[in-house]
């Protein structure tokens, strides 16, 4: 217990000099900007791990995080401090836009990948896969989930969600894709066979996509993740993103999200729905 307590009392107390060190180092392997107001998050959610560690200060963390060889435990800090709190078809417009304006100036013979982005725990990705299911099961579709956090790619390529996470499902999806748990998985739900073998999951760092993925996605998801970077870091994000899309692709981004201003192959057709350029 006073291991625990001296945590705490520590978290209570991180300098400037400490925040700016993590601050670097997550603007450096990721792009996620870390203002100093987020000193207490940064604390919740390392805390533990320093205990855990024996280590008695955020200072030794980020010592031992920075050396090249110590990429597992850079990467779990990572897992850590990155924010995957989401919900099966969370901003429900998006899905009614991909149904009712998107899908139907694809082609169905075509074959329809969509990227989501940063998929967190996988609820984002699974939405996707069930209204494609449903408006085009006799036709080849595909979805691509990536994050950068290893943790949450687990969690969605698992597929069991708690029943709380599924109260937006529409009823129909519901029934027909999600299987209730019962025994030790009951007040959960698993995402249906069908559906999973549809969705891949991959680790992708938004700062470093592959040269392979250029031109592939018909859509693309990359909602409420660059509102944790800076202007110059969005920009960089976004091109590269934009470059994974073929030629009147479209992007979907957060509804509290703006590209106002950014020089971008994009044009608007919503608001947060856009359309790379022929």
């Amino acid at each position: 217990m006073q291991m625990s307590s001296s945590i705490e009392s520590m978290a209570l107390d991180v300098s400037d000099q400490e925040m700016l060190l993590f601050q670097q180092l997550f603007r450096e392997h990721i792009g996620l900007y870390l203002p100093f107001s987020k000193k207490a998050l940064l604390c919740s959610r390392l805390s533990r791990r320093l205990g855990e560690l024996s280590l008695s200060s955020l200072k030794e963390y980020h010592s031992m995080i920075s050396r090249p060889q110590e990429e597992a435990e850079r990467q779990r800090a990572i897992d850590l401090i990155t924010t995957n709190e989401t919900y099966f078809f969370r901003e429900q417009k998006h899905f009614d836009a991909l149904r009712d304006q998107i899908l139907p100036q694809i082609d169905r013979r075509h074959p329809l990948k969509v990227w989501s982005a940063a998929s967190a725990t996988g609820e984002e990705a699974y939405s996707i896969a069930m209204l494609l299911d449903d408006q085009r099961s006799q036709h080849p579709w595909s979805v691509l989930a990536s994050d950068i956090s290893l943790r949450v790619l687990s969690f969605g390529r698992r597929a069991l969600y708690p029943m709380v996470r599924g109260e937006l499902i529409p009823p129909p999806y519901l029934s027909r894709y999600c299987l209730r748990g019962t025994g030790e998985y009951e007040g959960h739900f698993l995402i249906d066979q069908k559906i999973r073998k549809r969705v891949t999951f991959e680790q992708r760092n938004l700062l470093s996509l592959p040269a392979e993925m250029d031109g592939q996605f018909d859509v693309v998801f990359l909602r409420n993740v660059i509102i944790y970077f800076d202007f110059p870091t969005k920009v960089d994000v976004l091109r590269s993103v934009v470059s994974k899309l073929r030629p009147g692709g479209w992007l979907v981004v957060g509804h509290s999200e703006s590209l106002h201003g950014m020089p971008l192959e994009l044009q608007m057709h919503a608001p947060s729905i856009y359309r790379r350029l022929p």
